[in-house]
């Protein structure tokens, strides 16, 4: 934490003013691509992704306790997720950032909220998924266990779901990170009113770059990544990876824990264990302040009935508010776009969704090898962490021009050639997820498939897809979710006067978008969140309830 708060320091010494001062919409801030002006821009834009990480994290877990031990809660909440994982992230952008701008008038504070907000939209929703996901997979013998002790809701969080759910939820927060950056291009150069708005960062670095076609300026800016990556990686992410087996579930001593040489300095320095110890005390304190108030004799620890009303009276408002959806959406079709453009709308979404399966099923065939081979060796996931953690970060749109150059050249089909662009970005959240759930395997499970000499394909049958199959369901969630977002863009490429347009759901998203058809942007933002609702509901929910039912440990 030592570097972020420094950061934090050298942020607000040269670029508080600035963000503080008056400024009028419409005024442009003065980018340079000269690349001594990068160790800055990296800097600010690592900030804006650390605080959106901090909210992150707090939403993943006020959203995994309500939505794991409240059923009424869960019923809302998972689908209002799955709606939020399908709206296009630029979407959230522009809607929110005329309402920042006017909660801080006359300042640049309002940007840069609209910005990390944006960014926190790109790293949220699969957290959150992997955090549900923990929660609702922590084993029963340690459920029972937490019920034998009496352990209060606040105690079990933090003795119990959150110290299960960490290594998973670690991993996602890298993949958070690296995916931040593919958003940072749209979330620092802002359009709005007309006007653009270009905050200090790699991003609008990279969205100079781009309008200037300066390939050596966007060399450096991937060369300034490249340094960020390893940075918080050697200063953030591997000291936690590496404090954070610990909470790995299983009797034996763990024998896969990575290294790092930060977490051993810090565990030899007198005044960090100090503020450790610190903050020890408190959280024990708060376990005495917020425990149970009654023992397993008394009545109040008996079982009760709930009552059935209650859960009804929830369900038909529920019911109430979808029919009510429903008959909005009934009007706003007949008086806006016509039945047959819904019709023409899910005939493109049915195409996308293809491209999704395929894709996905293509992610999964090669990355899910990969992931567990690198989660079963610790020591070349220290090696590769950063690697990945780079390749996740590279931003996909760089690549493109690259297409849209071969496939006029050879004059490649548009609807197959270009769907590979959908998964670029959106792979690693399999792999991620697939060594996470690898690397949290129980030693004690590695020793038995040993001795029982499990091989081919009964070793994956019996003993590592049941060990991955949580996480590997979280990382396709995700995945699938991101693709259908990416299609807007995949769907539909321009570079220079040359566009590519493949039949889907977004280029048609996207075409109605740059004529400025708002009717037609509203329908094909509604069928996407259609077909990710559905398709989450009838695939990813069922495989959910397998993992938790057989498929884990």
């Amino acid at each position: 934490m030592l570097p972020m708060v420094l950061a934090l320091l050298v942020l607000l010494a040269y670029g508080g003013g600035q963000m503080a001062r008056p400024y009028q919409l419409g005024e442009t801030l003065p980018i340079s691509l000269d690349p001594l002006n990068l160790p800055y821009y990296l800097l600010r834009t690592t900030m804006r992704m650390f605080i959106a990480l901090g909210a992150s994290i707090v939403f993943s877990c006020l959203f995994a306790v309500l939505a794991t031990r409240y059923r009424a809660a869960e019923k809302v909440m998972v689908p209002i997720l799955d709606i939020l994982q399908s709206i296009p992230i630029l979407g959230f952008l522009s809607i929110t950032v005329t309402g920042f701008i006017a909660l801080f008038p006359g300042s640049l504070l309002g940007v840069e909220c609209a910005a990390i907000f944006a960014i926190f939209t790109s790293q949220a929703w699969n957290m959150a998924f992997s955090a549900y996901q923990g929660f609702r997979t922590v084993p029963a013998e340690l459920k029972e266990a937490a019920s034998v002790f009496k352990l209060s809701a606040w105690q079990r969080f933090w003795r119990l779901e959150l110290p299960f759910a960490t290594p998973g939820l670690l991993w996602n927060m890298m993949m958070s990170m690296s995916g931040g950056w593919f958003f940072v291009v749209a979330s620092e150069a802002i359009s709005v009113s007309n006007q653009n708005i270009k905050l200090p960062g790699i991003g609008s670095y990279i969205a100079l770059a781009i309008e200037q076609r300066d390939l050596h300026a966007i060399g450096w800016a991937i060369g300034a990544m490249l340094i960020g990556v390893l940075l918080y990686d050697q200063f953030f992410f591997r000291p936690l990876l590496a404090w954070a087996d610990k909470f790995r579930f299983e009797e034996t001593g763990g024998e896969t824990a990575q290294d790092s040489w930060l977490l051993a300095w810090l565990r030899r320095t007198e005044r960090t264990q100090s503020v450790v110890d610190s903050f020890g005390r408190l959280l024990e304190r708060s376990f005495t302040t917020f425990r149970l108030r009654y023992d397993g004799t008394s009545i109040r620890a008996r079982p009760h009935t709930a009552s059935p009303m209650p859960q009804r009276i929830w369900d038909a408002v529920i019911a109430a508010v979808i029919f009510y959806a429903i008959w909005t959406l009934i009007h706003f079709i007949h008086s806006e776009v016509g039945w047959s453009e819904v019709g023409r709308v899910f005939v493109l979404g049915c195409y996308t969704m293809f491209r999704v399966i395929v894709l996905i099923f293509l992610a999964a065939l090669v990355w899910v090898p990969v992931g567990v081979w690198i989660g079963m060796n610790p020591r070349l996931a220290e090696r590769a962490q950063a690697i990945i953690q780079f390749l996740a970060a590279f931003p996909a749109n760089l690549m493109f021009p690259i297409a849209v150059f071969l496939l006029v050249r050879f004059s490649l089909n548009p609807d197959i050639w270009l769907s590979p662009l959908m998964i670029l970005g959106t792979q690693w959240y399999i792999l991620f997820n697939v060594i996470a759930g690898a690397s949290t395997v129980p030693t004690e499970l590695r020793y038995a498939a040993q001795n029982f000499g499990l091989k081919g394909l009964l070793k994956w049958r019996r003993y590592l897809l049941p060990a991955i199959f949580p996480s590997f369901v979280t990382g396709a969630i995700t995945a699938s979710g991101g693709s259908w977002n990416a299609s807007i863009v995949a769907e539909y490429v321009t570079w220079g006067d040359t566009t590519l347009k493949a039949h889907g759901l977004g280029s048609y998203i996207a075409e109605m978008t740059a004529v400025g058809d708002f009717p037609r942007i509203a329908l094909g933002i509604g069928v996407m969140c259609i077909f990710v609702m559905g398709f989450n509901n009838f695939v990813w929910r069922r495989l959910y309830r397998m993992a938790e039912d057989r498929l884990h440990f």
